[in-house]
């Protein structure tokens, strides 16, 4: 590798895809591409390996996908200048595709008569069909209901537009015209990979780009092992559960972490199998990025220089078992998996806080509710699709300094700006605050909670909020910290119709109703008593923080005038010091089902419900984890087999095969 040319084409390449992305991005034509930027690009070698990934727009969870998987099913012999793959099916691709709505193409990029590299783009459609506006509902239990699924084709043959394909895309869409724009945008920013890259070969030869390509990919390995070097060895383990869309619908999610040296491993096994529920996300056979995104990006933020491309995931595996939740199989819906995506995010996250002497971060928000409305456009009357916004919640506490207030750390989503959500939806936003008193407290405290109030003005309006969670447990807290506050909806609030719905699946609105959401927030980091007064005394200034929650939880003592007495604060913190403060500080709903259920037999329970018959396995586990709930004993493995049985007869009508 020489270390001049690597670094050369680094940037080369980097500027490349930073292009492309921006070119997107100023062309899309649907609000959740052009303002909440959902959506990337990135360019790989002909054997599907990313090389260059933008971090300056768009989101950033996608790098290192599987490409090849789908490069495959064409075959790179088939391949010619000007064509264009387009797919949105997650099980023909293996995961490159995660849920159905993320409309994915591949730009075969050619030098002269040489297939020299392979762009990538995809956008998150606001709707491609399905049951519901927006395609999306956490209570859809099949992939049909979600809308158009096309297994990876030609949009273009050698530059001419296959009007077959174009026609099922737009026939299934309601907002055909958008969806057709964000594809031309993908496409523009492909083919200005495509100049770039042919350029860059008639100035430095091709045989020295294809070399590079391999030679950043080789160096982020490298700096990638470097970091995980520093990383002690041993082995972690964390777990931790998911809210489905009904009531006592969970899955338990799990995760071992083993470190040796420069390589890391990181087995899902003991996750629940895939649910009656859109929370499944196709991972594939390989590592993919979306579900050990914590990994790299705490590897990334270690080394800020590193490369971004597939060399990054080379020294991580990650295995998630085929018909878990983290890797569903067909027919499974997924329309709101980014809500798994979030739950791996956290046990990876708990894996590191015991690994490292420090720690790392308390839980985030763990929500990542994006919020769809549906009414009649006044100028056609036909139902108008738009994303109104992005809603998550107050980011998790971190050793060093506090939260991020309405704001996941995860996510790198941008919100809606008012303005246009008001011109652009029959929606009205009444309120969007930062919530007093929500920010969980600790050393560091979390992020504030965010809280919208939104008035429908049509005579009608359907909204949908996927990736909704964290209403039931709350987001943990770590080394003493406070845990997380819950989430909560609330329809007309303050008016005789008031009433609670908790997650929101599909909410018909008259014109007049208010719904109010407040998202959740993440957990503290560090015992609350350490937190210094001078941080207590700027929260209440700012009137985020009330001095009757200063004192209970700050032991806070206050003076004649309202000032903070230090002296005296002093005095009540010493009073009340304690030797054991907890690792990791859980809600009483997350300690009654850990009372019960152990992190060992509850694992043996996925594990062993993966041996049933497909069609019942979900529905076992719930099943047979909410029965033994409801005893409020612990569980012994001789008794579960016992009862797994039990229940397994009951939901086959008698009849038990292995799936």
């Amino acid at each position: 590798m020489d270390a001049v040319r690597t670094a050369i084409m680094n940037n080369r390449f980097n500027a490349i895809v930073e292009e492309a992305s921006a070119a997107i991005y100023r062309t899309a034509h649907t609000t959740f591409v052009k303002l909440v930027q959902d959506y990337q690009c990135a360019i790989a070698t002909p054997d599907g390996e990313m090389f260059a990934y933008p971090m300056l727009s768009g989101v950033n969870v996608f790098m290192g996908s599987p490409i090849k998987p789908t490069l495959d099913a064409i075959g790179l012999e088939n391949l010619h200048p000007g064509d264009v793959i387009i797919t949105n099916d997650p099980f023909a691709t293996d995961g490159l595709v995660t849920h159905l709505m993320d409309i994915t193409l591949l730009y075969p990029i050619f030098d002269r008569d040489k297939l020299i590299a392979v762009g990538w783009a995809f956008v998150h459609a606001s709707d491609i069909g399905g049951a519901v506006p927006g395609s999306i509902s956490p209570a859809f239990t099949e992939v049909f209901q979600e809308g158009l699924r096309v297994r990876p084709v030609k949009l273009y043959d050698r530059g001419v537009l296959n009007e077959i394909i174009k026609n099922i895309y737009m026939d299934n869409s309601r907002i055909q015209t958008e969806l057709w724009g964000d594809i031309q945008a993908m496409i523009s920013g492909m083919k200005s990979m495509e100049r770039r890259m042919q350029d860059l070969c008639g100035r430095y030869g091709r045989q020295s780009v294809e070399e590079g390509m391999d030679d950043v990919i080789d160096y982020a390995e490298a700096k990638c092992r470097a970091v995980i070097k520093g990383i002690p060895n041993g082995v972690y383990s964390f777990s931790d559960y998911l809210e489905g869309i009904h009531q006592d619908q969970l899955a338990y999610f799990t995760a071992t972490m083993t470190i040796n040296d420069d390589e890391i491993e990181v087995d899902f096994t003991g996750t629940d199998p895939q649910l009656s529920a859109a929370y499944n996300l196709v991972s594939g056979a390989g590592t993919h990025p979306y579900i050990i995104q914590c990994l790299y990006a705490f590897i990334l933020t270690m080394d800020p220089l590193m490369p971004r491309n597939s060399g990054v995931l080379r020294p991580i595996n990650g295995h998630a078992p085929r018909g878990t939740v983290l890797n569903g199989v067909y027919p499974c819906s997924g329309g709101s998996r980014a809500a798994s995506a979030t739950r791996a995010y956290d046990l990876i996250l708990g894996c590191l806080d015991q690994a490292l002497p420090e720690g790392l971060a308390a839980a985030d928000s763990g929500n990542a509710g994006v919020i769809v409305v549906a009414a009649p456009d006044p100028r056609t009357g036909r139902d108008r699709v738009s994303v109104a916004s992005t809603i998550t919640g107050g980011g998790g506490a971190r050793n060093k300094c506090d939260g991020v207030d309405g704001t996941a750390v995860r996510y790198s989503q941008r919100r809606v700006p008012v303005e246009v959500i008001e011109i652009e939806t029959s929606l009205v936003m009444q309120v969007v605050r930062n919530v007093r008193d929500t920010r969980s407290a600790g050393k560091f405290v979390s992020g504030a909670a965010i809280e919208m109030e939104i008035e429908n003005t049509a005579h009608r309006a359907v909204m949908t909020v996927r990736n909704m969670n964290r209403f039931v447990f709350a987001p943990w807290g770590f080394r003493g910290g406070e845990h997380g506050q819950l989430g909560q909806t609330v329809v007309n609030p303050g008016r005789s119709d008031e009433r609670s719905i908790g997650k929101i699946s599909i909410l018909e609105m008259a014109q007049g109703d208010v719904v109010r959401i407040t998202a959740p927030c993440g957990g503290g980091f560090g015992n609350p008593l350490e937190r210094s007064v001078s941080s207590i005394a700027s929260e209440i200034e700012d009137d985020m923080l009330s001095r009757e929650r200063a004192a209970q939880v700050y032991g806070v003592v206050f003076d004649a005038n309202g000032l903070i007495d230090e002296m005296a604060t002093q005095k009540e913190r010493v009073s009340r010091a304690q030797n054991d403060v907890p690792e990791f500080t859980f809600c009483s709903e997350r300690q009654r089902h850990d009372m019960v259920w152990n992190m060992a037999v509850r694992r043996e329970l996925a594990n062993s419900a993966m041996t049933r018959e497909p069609r019942i396995r979900s529905q076992l586990v719930i099943n047979v984890h909410n029965r033994m709930l409801a005893q409020g004993k612990p569980v012994e493995d001789a008794k579960l087999a016992h009862i797994l049985d039990e229940e397994a007869k009951h939901l086959s009508g008698g009849h038990q095969g292995i799936g």
